[in-house]
């Protein structure tokens, strides 16, 4: 009978009949599903239809019947005669019977080059007949092909948050005489405004730093009439747009001459002299807590002014102290500043890497596939930010990749323990899966759902090892992959699997043209099954063994087109 697929149907053994040398029990046939027989999550499930003819069993006998795997006594199952006591199976003498028995073992290598077959013990009331039972042969070793799954495991490396362009700001500050909006002389010689004019000249020399805009913002003191206040505010900032224009010309800043300027007047500053008033260390807080009740209670302009000039000292140190630090103008610059190049970062980060910025130590090690200077990176990065989760998981993913298992395991503790996060769970899964703990990996798995498409892989892995093949197959997504391919096999779907390695990079590799030629003998296609044979053993010498006694190709056993595998 044609082999349709694992999960579809399954080749058909029958075993000759079992002829015992006296007529208690004779004639037995044995059916066994699927044979070859087949491994799946670890374990080899046996089902054997055992059917009496008519008269096969004596009215008064009864057997034990044991199917073997090679050296490994599966469980004993009991029948017997109409008459006969016990609690067996009953099968009646005339017209005999089926019984169907069924069992699950774990999975042990002797399983793969050996036989099933059936040994047992024939008794007639109650008494063993000796030498009663033929030991039968009915069916040939076990497939395995499941194992060939890579455990491939997929770690993640964190990503970094560098932005090769970001926006900048640079302030200055002008200062104002009470009720004016005239710029004095002397603002210019102010700290602030000549560092302003400094940077403006840098600005224009660093092809780097692109102004966007110059946003100019004029402010008056909570004092006088309000209207007064609110012109003097929008005229405090025309005459700071003229003064930063005068500045520009001086520094030869082109941009900072041109209609780049957004000007506004915010009126009375109260929320800066609320500030200024906390930070003064003059007054007792009693008297600044009074001079917040008086502004609160008084909201027309002229009453709340002169209720604080009735304050006497109190408002003497606003005037002299405060009131000054809110008649001004604020320029503040939005600037775009464009980072280093990628030659540049990797040239700083081998002669300074401390000074370059976390995020730039992280984009730099993703410019390089050297797993060496990728764990450099990394390190410098742990050692500029120690708090940082990403840096710690990306050391152990490069340590993982070069296959120190234990010490990434490591840095993947340190990284969730930082912050509890999806890419280091998923990490520590591939360290799990790697060292066989499928439960552990399938349980961090599950806690790294987001963390990116390595998740659905690696549980696509898992998937195949338990033996849920359908899972597998939607957990490896669109990519065509060797673990996407057995996964379609194992599911049922030989011709797909054929087309995803195919589409792989393991076309031409040994065990894609092995997988292929296993498929081609799931779908009885003799001539690819040579042909991918001849190229997978080209390919790889040591598949020559394998195929020799891979039960994948046991209905070709006796054919002369595979004789070059004897």
């Amino acid at each position: 009978m044609k082999k349709q697929s694992i999960k579809g149907l399954a080749f058909i053994a029958v075993a000759g009949s079992l002829v015992a040398s006296c007529d208690l029990l004779k004639d037995l046939e044995y059916k066994v599903t699927p044979s070859p027989l087949e491994m799946h999550a670890d374990s080899v499930r046996v089902k054997v239809e055992v059917k009496f003819p008519e008269k096969g069993i004596k009215k008064k006998a009864s057997a034990e019947i044991t199917p073997m795997i090679g050296s490994t006594a599966l469980k004993t199952v009991t029948v017997q005669g109409e008459k006969a006591s016990g609690n067996g199976t009953v099968i009646q003498y005339k017209p005999g019977g089926t019984m169907v028995y069924t069992d699950v073992v774990a999975y042990k290598p002797e399983f793969e080059y050996t036989e099933l077959k059936v040994t047992g013990k024939v008794y007639k009331g109650g008494k063993e007949k000796k030498d009663k039972f033929q030991d039968t042969e009915i069916a040939k070793g076990t497939i395995i092909t499941p194992y060939w799954v890579n455990k491939n495991f997929m770690v993640i490396f964190a990503k970094d948050e560098f932005k090769r362009v970001t926006e900048q700001g640079y302030a200055a500050q002008i200062n104002y005489d009470k009720g004016k909006s005239e710029v004095k002389a002397i603002e210019f010689k102010d700290k602030d405004i000549v560092d302003f004019g400094a940077w403006l000249t840098a600005a224009q020399a660093n092809p780097k730093i692109a102004i966007k805009s110059i946003n100019i913002t004029g402010f008056a003191s909570p004092e006088g009439e309000e209207d007064k206040n609110n012109t003097l505010s929008n005229d405090r900032s025309t005459s700071a747009k003229a003064a930063s224009i005068e500045v520009a010309k001086k520094a030869k800043n082109d941009k900072a001459q041109t209609e780049v300027y957004s000007l506004q007047g915010k009126g009375e500053d109260f929320a800066g002299f609320e500030a200024e008033l906390a930070k003064n260390t003059t007054m007792k807080q009693e008297d600044k807590d009074l001079i917040l009740r008086v502004l609160k209670m008084y909201p027309d302009p002229a009453t709340r002014e002169t209720e604080m000039r009735n304050l006497g000292k109190s408002f003497t140190e606003l005037d002299k102290n405060i009131f000054p630090k809110l008649r001004r103008a604020e320029i503040k610059v939005v600037y775009d500043l464009t980072g280093y190049s990628d030659e540049e970062l990797k040239t700083i980060s081998k002669a300074e890497p401390q000074k370059l910025t976390l995020e730039e130590l992280l984009f730099t090690a993703s410019l390089t596939e050297d797993l060496n200077e990728k764990l450099r990176l990394y390190k410098e990065a742990e050692i500029k930010d120690p708090s940082d989760w990403r840096a710690a998981n990306n050391v152990g993913a490069a340590l993982y990749k070069q296959g120190k298992i234990n010490e990434a395991k490591a840095q993947f503790e340190k990284a969730n323990g930082k912050k509890d996060n999806p890419i280091s769970k998923n990490n520590l899964g591939a360290v799990a899966g790697v060292n066989g703990d499928r439960a552990k990996a399938a349980q961090l798995f599950g806690q790294a759902n987001g963390a990116g498409s390595e998740v659905s892989y690696n549980k696509g892995i898992i998937a195949i090892q338990n033996g849920k093949y359908a899972d597998a197959v939607s957990n490896f997504g669109s990519d065509a992959s060797f673990n996407k391919a057995l996964a379609q096999l194992l599911n049922g779907s030989a011709d797909a699997a054929a087309k995803t390695i195919d589409a792989s990079a393991d076309k031409e590799s040994a065990q894609g043209y092995y997988l292929k030629a296993v498929a081609a003998a799931r779908e009885d296609k003799l001539d690819a099954v040579v042909s991918n044979l001849k190229s997978a053993i080209a390919k790889d010498g040591s598949l020559k063994a394998k195929a020799a006694k891979d039960r994948e190709f046991l209905k070709y056993e006796d054919n002369a087109a595979l004789s070059f595998i004897k």
